[in-house]
Parts: structure tokens; sequence; C-alpha cells
């Protein structure tokens, strides 16, 4: 399976990259493919050396603009045009996707893969590792949109909260059994 990671380029505490590291090496021993935005930097960094480390086959999709933090040695390194045609190919690259802590480029992926699946164009397990409580406002957020009739789709047919790795990988096996 090819599951993508949404992250961070930027360096953050242990706590994250530590949750990050634990998931990239189950993405690899259990044979996956691991999918990310292709950056030597930051959380990408550490998931890409997990994930290489631990046997694991990556793929890269970064644009022309971020090329520059590209890593060398993926195994397969796509340079886009632009962000729309990056977050494509994200998406098209992968069978599902889990989204870690991190920023605004974080939040423009994965709202966009929501937005998508609301609207049924794809049905890709969707989980957010949520270390240290990190999506806590996120996810009461869409809680209460779920609540006040703003989805046209229960929340839960759409993404799953996880605490761990270990809870995050097993959503992402049984989803759709």
């Amino acid at each position: 399976m090819n599951i993508c990671i949404f992250c961070s380029a930027s360096d953050v505490d242990k706590k994250y990259t530590d949750t990050a590291r634990e998931l990239a090496i189950l993405i690899a021993r259990g044979q996956h493919t691991l999918v990310w935005g292709g950056s030597n930097k930051g959380t990408m960094r550490v998931i890409a050396d997990a994930a290489q480390g631990a046997g694991g086959k990556i793929v890269g999709i970064t644009m022309e603009l971020l090329k520059v933090n590209a890593r060398s040695n993926a195994d397969e390194m796509h340079v886009m045009k632009n962000l729309p045609e990056r977050k494509a190919k994200l998406l098209e690259r992968s069978d599902a996707i889990i989204v870690l802590p991190g920023g605004l480029g974080t939040i423009d992926e994965i709202t966009e893969v929501l937005e998508l699946k609301k609207h049924k164009v794809h049905n890709k397990a969707i989980v957010f590792l949520n270390t240290a409580d990190f999506y806590a406002g996120f996810k009461m957020q869409l809680e209460r949109m779920d609540a006040e009739g703003f989805l046209p789709r229960p929340l839960s047919e759409l993404l799953f909260f996880s605490d761990t790795p270990e809870d995050a990988m097993r959503y992402i096996t049984e989803y759709g059994n």
C-alpha cells in the first residue's frame, strides 16, 4: 500500500519527531511505500530517514519552488510545477493518508483531500495522528461542523483520529473491510 504522510518541513519538538519516526518504521516494516512531500528538512527528513533505515521505499513529490530541499536519495522524486499539481500527485500516488502535526501547508493539503472525499472524488482512509493532542482544537471544530449540519456526510465517514502510530496503521489496514 502507498501511504501518504502530510507533515512539516520544520524542525519541531522531539515529542512529534519520535512519533513520526515510529510511524515511518511501521510503514516500512509493513512493506508499504511512504509517499511524502519530498523535503529533506524537518519532520519530512525524519520520516524519510526512518523509512529508509527500516528498509522501506520512499516516493517524494515536491514542486519547483521547493526542489532545492528535495531529498537526493529517494527511490522516486517527482518535481511538480506548482502546489495544486503537487497536491493532486500526492493524492494520486496514495492509497491512504496520515496527517502528522504540521503547519499551514499540512492544513492546506488535508483540507483539500477532505473536501474531495466529502464529494466522493475518492474514498481513501484518512487518519490524523493526534500526537500530544495537537489536533484537539481542529477535531473539536470538525465535530461542531458535523453536529450543526455543515457536513453532508458524517464525520466518521471522512476521517479517524488516532493517538498512536499503531492505531493509525490498524485503522488503515482495516479500512473498507
